[in-house]
């Protein structure tokens, strides 16, 4: 489907923020400040986060919004105690969550952290708001199904990445056969320059030292094994309605170019800016505006030099792999995901090797292909929810009947 973008800057914006107490949420209410500054009339509607009762007590302190939403249940009392006479409603659990993401707004933003995102983000799509996009998941698992049902509702969606939103200021919507590739750009991340015998006995503390954003535990390592590049490839596909051969990446270690688009004409349009997320949300909080905020000033003369490689994708595997998923289709992108997030989190726990990553996620995929698990109708949200549990699973048995692989990171595996 096509994807359809654009918002007014109404005169009283009520505003969702599933995920505030991450990064995004964070920056998002750092640019929403700015906004108010600047004359902004902004009704906070919803707050929610996950675990982290201090953030989100004092973020609904702030701001007041009418609910404020803890995801783990057992964190409710806290939440209620630092809230109490505050006027401020409180809630906890997965279903708060989705029934905050429901509540009537105007601009939502949508930064939950993996699959737990995409239920919260689909309520929000059929309200008909404004869906500024954070969550990679809600597209790489359900793309076709979120765009579809945004679009009926009357809504939009805005990437708040900073390579599609990159594309998005630049992508000429009217004219996309004229466009000849979209080329996301990317870090290289902390172990660009690395070999696969060093990385091979990386420990998480290496590989969460990324040299240009700061990002969560599970981002930052996707950005080490460039598998947040190749989630990022099969969003962009979803998104802007590109194939898979029209979708490219290249190494750009000073994360200034944030993508760029080519056109038959041999035009190649790219956005440039400093590496702060604040740029992207400020760009889906006012377009087709643009807001006067501080924003950080992008001097070329004092940067000097900006560089390009090509990816390799020896060392980096989890390119080809989402590559793979992205042709494959059906369940693929969401089997993809699924194993990333088991064999990260075994990374994390010591139970892997760096390198074991990527290889997790391709035998998973490879065994569900073989099993025909791959093939569901991608407008299915339970078929798409089933396929992630079967990839858990199936990511979680392999770990488990290899004792090679839980011997631990430090020990070369």
């Amino acid at each position: 489907m096509d994807l359809e973008f654009g918002c007014g800057i109404l005169s009283v914006r009520r505003v969702s923020i599933l995920g505030s107490t991450g990064s995004v949420g964070v920056s998002t209410l750092d640019v929403l400040h700015h906004a108010r500054l600047g004359g902004a009339e902004i009704e906070i509607v919803a707050l929610t986060g996950g675990n982290n009762v201090e953030v989100l007590a004092q973020q609904a302190l702030r701001w007041r919004p009418r609910l404020a939403v803890i995801a783990i249940e057992a964190h409710h009392d806290a939440l209620r105690a630092r809230l109490a006479g505050s006027g401020v409603e409180t809630a906890a659990g997965d279903e708060a969550v989705v029934a905050a993401a429901q509540a009537p707004a105007d601009w939502v933003m949508a930064s939950i952290v993996g699959t737990a995102g995409l239920k919260p983000t689909l309520a929000a799509a059929r309200t008909g708001a404004v869906i500024a996009l954070a969550n990679k998941e809600s597209i790489v698992c359900a793309g076709p199904l979120l765009l579809a049902v945004a679009q009926a509702a009357g809504g939009s969606v805005i990437p708040v990445d900073s390579e599609h939103s990159a594309i998005f200021q630049v992508f000429d919507l009217a004219r996309r056969d004229r466009v000849r590739r979209l080329i996301l750009t990317a870090s290289g991340g902390p172990f660009r320059t690395r070999s696969r015998d060093e990385m091979r006995v990386a420990t998480p503390k290496q590989a969460l030292a990324h040299p240009n954003w700061d990002m969560g535990p599970k981002i930052s390592i996707d950005s080490a094994t460039m598998m947040n590049k190749g989630l990022e490839m099969i969003e962009a596909a979803y998104l802007f309605g590109m194939p898979e051969d029209k979708v490219d990446v290249v190494i750009h270690p000073q994360s200034i170019v944030h993508s760029l688009v080519e056109y038959e004409d041999g035009s190649t349009l790219a956005q440039l800016g400093a590496p702060d997320m604040r740029t992207p949300i400020a760009c889906a909080w006012a377009w087709p505006d643009r807001l006067h905020w501080p924003a950080p000033r992008l001097e070329l003369g004092e940067i000097g030099t900006l560089t390009f490689e090509k990816p390799d994708t020896d060392r980096f595997p989890a390119l080809k792999l989402a590559r793979d998923a992205l042709r494959m289709g059906g369940g693929a992108p969401a089997a993809l995901n699924a194993a990333n997030e088991v064999a990260v989190a075994a990374f994390l726990d010591l139970r892997i090797g760096f390198l074991e990553i990527a290889a997790i996620v391709g035998q998973t995929l490879e065994e569900m292909d073989r099993s025909g698990d791959l093939r569901i109708n991608t407008n299915d949200l339970e078929a798409a929810f089933a396929t992630h549990a079967r990839a858990h699973r199936a990511a979680r048995d392999i770990l488990d009947r290899s004792p090679r692989r839980q011997a631990g990171a430090g020990k070369g595996v």
